[in-house]
């Protein structure tokens, strides 16, 4: 345990001991206003603690965990829809993987276009970003079923059913977990960005706000708040693989 989480902790202090006495600042020219200083933002953090935790637990965190479970779902149908239907497989997977390229920030707008001020827009821009990958991940997972299992099923007379929960399905979680942890990250970005665009409450709209009045500790403890959120996103979907796929190899080689 030490060893693999003390290098990470070594090297966290020693960039915040660098960027606490200035050597940061030094090196890239900057000012305090332009890049405040950690006992600042941790000042800032106590200070408004109580205003971004709920922000974080009541909107951001929220949008960000409903959208990556409705973009991860939609995507995973998508991708057995793909596999199953040859004509699809051709047709709508190009296009579904090309949402990817979608940038977020012209998303929002129409978002709120169609679903209005409150949370749902926010929902939906993080569920069309971790669409995409969703699709992309599954669908290989899904369709790259070494002939041979394949052959051995036939000659068992599976059930296509039989195939998809025994075969298909089992080989496919790896690839659907590499998914969510991409999601994670993704449905945090989607979220804050999502919030800029009329948004009432949230990460994203204290960021914005106190950035345009120059508050930046402010605004850098808004960030470190959702940078934590992504990170407790992202260990949940890593636990839930630990315990849905203990066998595979990627986890019996972190034991």
């Amino acid at each position: 345990m030490i060893s693999r989480i003390g290098p990470p902790i070594v090297v966290f202090a020693a960039l915040l001991a660098a960027w606490q006495f200035g050597a940061i600042h030094a090196v890239f020219h900057l000012k305090a206003f332009q890049l405040p200083y950690p006992m600042d933002i941790a000042q800032s953090l106590v200070d408004r603690g109580d205003i971004l935790l709920r922000d974080a637990l009541q909107y951001t965190g929220p949008e960000a965990l409903v959208g990556l479970l409705i973009g991860g779902f939609m995507g995973f149908v998508c991708a057995v829809a793909c596999v199953a239907v040859p004509f699809l497989r051709r047709g709508a997977l190009p296009i579904a993987a090309s949402l990817n390229s979608i940038p977020v920030i012209a998303v929002s707008p129409i978002a709120v276009l169609w679903l209005g001020f409150g949370q749902p827009s926010k929902i939906a821009v993080v569920a069309l970003m971790t669409f995409a990958p969703m699709v992309i991940n599954a669908f290989k997972g899904l369709y790259s079923i070494d002939r041979a299992s394949l052959e051995l099923m036939e000659s068992l007379a599976a059930s296509p059913s039989q195939v998809f929960w025994k075969l298909r399905l089992p080989h496919s979680l790896p690839y659907v977990f590499t998914a969510l942890k991409v999601g994670a990250t993704l449905a945090m970005i989607g979220a804050l960005v999502a919030e800029f665009f009329n948004a009432q409450r949230g990460l994203g709209v204290t960021l914005s706000t106190n950035i345009q009045v120059a508050k930046m500790p402010i605004a850098w403890a808004a960030i470190v708040v959702a940078a934590v959120l992504g990170l407790v996103l992202y260990a949940m979907v890593g636990g839930i693989e630990r315990a849905l796929i203990p066998w595979h190899v990627s986890i019996r080689n972190r034991e």
